[in-house]
């Protein structure tokens, strides 16, 4: 059911929700979270398409701030709330509110969404595309226990890396490193198999990929080994490298799809690594709403202390790095 509703207020919105759940037959609420999309007219299909396939597997209320400030003087002085409540068919049991702010109000966007609230469940505030500069001081990012964005829509994905680190409060979390859960599984699995000594290591991936670059900030932290990073045609990360006293350990994903991993005195496997949608990642990070140490030890460990990226050259052993690089990478 859709109720479309213009120069509205929360309380109508929030009587409105009611009116649907009835008419629907399922006045029971039984969602789990709250999940407020920030974003623009541009982009909130596909960050609701994400969300919708998300709320399967973990109900939720959707709220989608949509805000257009306007471009005239006349337009920005306005204040106006127009929203479309939608319950039932594609949002299963979930909710979905979208949230249009025109003028003045789109700067106001907290005090819209907090009356619609779901009572006593956890708040996740996701940002698709431009994220604030520090999500725990924006005023909705206030409101949440987890906070998500995502480096790789940014301009520059490696400096919005170094932002996320400078601005870390617990409970952040970003799309580029859900990207790496199942690389990391792979290898942490592949380290407990072969108990050999790290010397160094590589990690090969396309140029501004901020997936790339948090796995080798994760593989430096972990293992306090210099760790190189090489940029390769892609798609997303191709490979790792570690370097060992017994030989190399390499996971190699030239596909983006069926990755092969290779360790001495055994047999090489194949290993499925397929690149997930986004709906699949938000689903990921709803599972869990405590603050995520293993993030915030790999981000804070800082992007300068990798070595310079250089070509990605097929089979090739990590280089030393320099003195300098290599006590910070310890």
């Amino acid at each position: 059911m859709n109720i479309d509703l213009t120069e509205t207020t929360s309380s109508k919105i929030n009587s409105a929700l009611i009116k649907a759940r009835r008419a629907a037959g399922s006045p029971a609420v039984g969602m789990v979270l709250t999940l407020v999309i920030v974003t623009d007219e541009g982009n909130h299909y596909d960050a609701l398409k994400a969300a919708s396939e998300a709320s399967k597997e973990h109900p939720s209320r959707i709220l989608v701030v949509i805000k257009r400030p306007g471009r005239s003087p006349r337009d920005r002085r306005t204040a106006r709330l127009d929203a479309e409540v939608r319950v039932g068919g594609d949002t299963g049991t979930g909710e979905t509110v979208l949230l249009r702010m025109h003028g003045e109000l789109a700067n106001h966007a907290q005090s819209v969404v907090l009356p619609l609230l779901l009572p006593d469940a956890p708040v996740v505030v996701w940002w698709p595309e431009v994220a604030p500069e520090n999500p725990s001081e924006d005023l909705l990012g206030k409101l949440a226990a987890r906070r998500i964005t995502d480096a790789a829509a940014a301009e520059d994905p490696v400096a919005a890396l170094a932002l996320r680190a400078d601005t870390y409060t617990p409970g952040d979390t970003d799309l580029a490193w859900t990207r790496i859960t199942s690389w990391r599984s792979v290898l942490a699995a592949a380290l407990d198999q072969k108990h050999a000594e790290l010397v160094g290591a590589v990690v090969e991936g396309e140029a501004y990929n901020p997936s790339t670059e948090l796995l080798a900030l994760w593989l430096a932290e972990r293992l306090g080994v210099p760790v190189e990073r090489r940029v390769s045609d892609g798609p997303g990360i191709t490979a790792v490298r570690l370097s060992t006293a017994d030989g190399e350990i390499c996971l190699d994903r030239p596909n983006g799809s069926l990755a092969e991993l290779a360790m001495p005195g055994q047999p090489d496997r194949h290993v499925a690594l397929q690149r997930r949608n986004t709906a699949e990642l938000i689903a990921e990070e709803l599972r869990r709403l405590d603050p995520d140490e293993a993030y915030a030890a790999a981000v804070k460990f800082g992007v300068k202390r990798l070595s310079e990226p250089q070509p990605a050259a097929a089979g090739a052993a990590p280089k030393p790095a320099p003195p300098k690089e290599k006590a910070a990478a310890k």
